[in-house]
Parts: structure tokens; sequence; C-alpha cells
């Protein structure tokens, strides 16, 4: 078995349990539309005794230092992005989630703001940009808060990314985004109150979540 990075080591051992059961329970709770009470009933089942508080503690203290670890093992995306942002509740509150695919679909980044501004986007390319280096080209909507967050980024750079205003060419971001939806927990922040008509982000946003 492959050495756990140091962070994840400290955490687990503070967390009295099988490494297996715990990764198991924690990834199905943000894999799919599972509550805590399900995966209690589920360990049940299978002869694990569990509490559905127990669950929430390990998302709680795994989620974070585990997506630390899978963002520097996280694959190469594409030159070409596309971005697109959409509303969604997070504990009573809407708020906006930014979220961008290169040309093939893989995930570049996401984040969630309490505007939908320039100064939003602009955050959400910077951190973007840091985390996965500079994309060639970015498909945006009509959004004109996107369009200036991207020309505040470029007015920094000796070699600006090339700007693409067209809805069609985010159909992808829009796909992916509505297969996250299905995959909330009814008891997920993220999961809408109306039926998702525009797409959401799927349940890897667990630090602002939980």
């Amino acid at each position: 078995m492959k050495a756990l990075s140091p962070a994840v080591a400290k955490v687990l051992k503070r967390l009295h349990y099988p490494l297996e059961i715990m990764l198991v329970c924690v990834r199905w709770y943000v894999a799919y539309p599972l509550s805590l009470r399900n995966l209690e009933e589920m360990m049940a089942e299978r002869g694990i005794a569990v509490d559905h508080s127990t669950v929430h503690r390990w998302a709680i203290k795994l989620l974070p230092v585990l997506e630390k670890a899978f963002r520097r093992c996280k694959r190469p995306v594409g030159k070409s992005w596309r971005v697109d942002e959409t509303y969604v509740k997070v504990r009573g509150t809407w708020k906006y989630l930014y979220r961008a695919v290169d040309k093939a679909g893989n995930t570049v980044d996401f984040l969630l703001r309490a505007k939908r501004d320039k100064e939003a986007a602009r955050r959400y390319f910077e951190r973007a940009i840091d985390q996965n280096g500079a994309p060639e080209t970015v498909t945006i909507d009509k959004s004109g808060a996107n369009l200036a967050g991207l020309h505040a980024v470029n007015a920094g750079r000796e070699t600006p990314i090339k700007i693409r205003q067209a809805k069609y060419l985010n159909n992808i971001v829009e796909v992916r985004r509505e297969v996250a939806y299905r995959s909330c927990s009814p008891f997920s922040p993220y999961r809408r109150i109306e039926p998702p008509v525009s797409p959401g982000e799927s349940r890897s946003l667990n630090q602002e979540r939980l």
C-alpha cells in the first residue's frame, strides 16, 4: 500500500476506526445522493455498527485533507477552458458557483462566491490559473462580469488569454453540472429547492458544504 501523506496520516491517527470503512463511508457520502442515516443503515446491513454522526465527523475531518492530497495528484487539463457560473443555496443563502472544464470535459477548478461580479470572476480565474497553469483560450457566455474579470487578469499578463463569448460552446459545462446535481444528497445545501433547470456543482465541494 502506498504511504499516506503526513497530513492524511495525522488526521487518521485521531480517528480510531478501520481505514477502509472510513474511506468507503466518506466516498459514498460525497459521490451519491445518500444521507448520513442512509449510510448508517447500509453499514448495519453489512454488519458494521457506525453512528451517522460518526460518519459526519469523518467527512469533516477527512475531506479537506483528502482534497489537498488529490489536488497534488490532479492530471493536467487542456489549454482551452469553458467557464460558467450558476447559483446554489448554501445553508439558506444563495451563492454563485464558478466552474470550468477543458475541451475534453475534465474539471479545471471551482469556486463558491457570495457575489457575481468582476472581483468574484477575477478571483476565480486567478485561482484556476495558479492551480492549473494559464489557458490559451477561455470560452464564456455573455456575462459582463466574467468578461471584466478576464480583462483584469489579462491586464497583468505579457501574453493575454484569448477570450471567446459563445454560449453554445459552454454546453459541455452545463451537461457536466447537471449530472453533478443528481448526485447531491437531499440533505446537502448544494441541492436546489426547485428541480435543477440550470446546472450545479458536484458534491466534491465538500469543504464549503461542511
